[in-house]
Parts: structure tokens; sequence; C-alpha cells
């Protein structure tokens, strides 16, 4: 299986439950760790880190594009960023079912996104079910909160600090808690 093959595995929703497909997502996995270990273990200067975000990512990413150190993945190879975008450090990224991060997004410290879940009965627990995660454009998520697989964050929307996100969030709004629950409209 290539990733290319894999990728369009992940737009369906199955679950990714084959030996050809925990296989390669086992060799994207110790890819990913060998490249943010390097990345994750000594000073870079902004450039040195977008070409290793580059190599990660598999796409030359933006000049505007910044990253604090350390950065965490598994994967690595489904991860999209727009412009202007900042990740603080010690973020976590569960790719597989693929990060859309839009232009303008500042992520704060200890943010988790994960787009993998497993199936509730115990039988299906082995299988793991992707679905995308999307940030529009402008969207802040303050430090240690989750995102969680499927869910779309509209444009100019703050997500609080300590979040957890478990469904959509509209633009320009301001949600929190846990799960997060809005709290008040920007516009």
């Amino acid at each position: 299986m290539t990733l290319n093959d894999f990728l369009e595995v992940v737009k369906t929703g199955e679950p990714l439950d084959t030996a050809e497909i925990h296989q390669l997502m086992d060799d994207m996995s110790n890819e990913a760790r060998r490249i943010t270990f390097r990345l994750n273990s000594a000073y870079h200067t902004p450039g040195e880190v977008r070409a290793v975000l580059s190599e990660l990512f598999g796409y030359k990413v933006p000049d505007t594009f910044r990253v604090f150190p350390p950065f965490y993945t598994d994967f690595g190879k489904n991860i999209h960023v727009g412009e202007g975008v900042f990740i603080n450090a010690c973020c976590h990224f569960q790719d597989h079912g693929g990060v859309t991060l839009g232009d303008g997004c500042q992520i704060g410290h200890n943010v988790v996104f994960a787009t993998l879940n497993h199936g509730l009965a115990p039988e299906e627990r082995a299988s793991t079910i992707p679905a995308p995660i999307v940030l529009g454009k402008n969207v802040w998520v303050g430090s240690n909160a989750t995102i969680l697989q499927g869910v779309t964050i509209g444009d100019n929307a703050v997500v609080g600090a300590g979040a957890v996100v478990t469904r959509d969030v509209p633009a320009n709004a301001v949600v929190g808690g846990v799960p997060a629950k809005f709290i008040k409209s920007i516009l």
C-alpha cells in the first residue's frame, strides 16, 4: 500500500483495520518519530524548523509558518497548514485522518489534535476510524485544548484553554469547557 492509497482509504471514513494498512501506519509512524526526534533534540532556526517540517509533511510549508518545538506527530503526512500559522510548543498531532489549519491560525501550548477513534464495542476496539479536523482562517486554540476527530472549527473562532472540542464550532464563536460549549459570539 502506498501513502496515496492510504490517504484515499482515510477519506472514506471506513475503519483502518487491515494488515496492509497497519503496516503502512507503523512505517509512517517510525518515519515521523525519526524526523520529530531530530527536530526536538536540538535548537534550529525558524528556517531550519520549516525545512524539517516540510520533510515531515511531504510538501514545502509556507515561509510564514512558525512552530516552537517540541512538536509531536505519529504520522505527519496528513497535516496541511496555511499562511501565517503559528503552533506553540508541545503540540500533538494524530493526523492520520487529516488536520487542516487555515491561514492565520494560532495554536497554544500542549494542544492535541486527535483524528482517530476506536470502535465502542469491545470487539471493534482494535480498529481505528479516521475523520479529519479542519480549522478555518484565524482560529485561536488556547493552551491544553483537545480537538477530536471529525470536528470543523469556523473562521475567527476561539477555543478556550483546556477545552475538549467534540462537535463543530461555528465561525466567530467562543467555546470552552469539557465538553466545549458555546460561550459567546465575537461579532
